[in-house]
């Protein structure tokens, strides 16, 4: 939750367009550099000096029906404060795509209908109760 005086500010520094863009998916008003933009089209951004610690990072999902498995590995150890630099700056990074990532984006189902539940495939050693009841005379 931001302050009057600072969501007026940030309505200055971002425009009317975007401030609406934000209280509709971010919630609050953030105004800061665009760092980069990953594979998936999100875009990210950071302000040091106005923003509490540990929230001067943000994303702006490109799919509003956002999932946070859709942040590349890279910018999700940036986001993370795990490290300093973002996967633009950061060499090692840059060398390409690593052998082991996926190519495509594979989203979380944990929740949907697609999830894995899992089955046994062996035969019970006990067997569930079932109560008879007898009518009572």
């Amino acid at each position: 939750m931001s302050t009057i005086l600072r969501t007026l500010r940030n309505l200055r520094k971002i425009g009317i367009k975007e401030y609406a863009h934000q209280m509709q998916y971010l919630g609050d008003t953030k105004a800061g550099t665009f760092i980069g933009k990953d594979r998936f089209g999100n875009k990210y951004f950071e302000n040091q000096v106005e923003e509490l610690p540990l929230r001067t990072r943000w994303v702006d999902y490109v799919n509003k029906e956002y999932d946070p498995s859709q942040i590349e590995p890279g910018w999700h150890a940036w986001m993370s404060y795990m490290v300093d630099k973002p996967p633009t700056e950061d060499p090692v990074i840059q060398t390409g795509v690593r052998p082991w990532e996926l190519t495509e984006h594979r989203p979380n189902l944990t929740i949907s209908r697609a999830a894995f539940k899992t089955y046994s495939t062996t035969k019970m050693k006990l067997n569930a109760w079932e109560p008879v009841a007898v009518p009572r005379t």
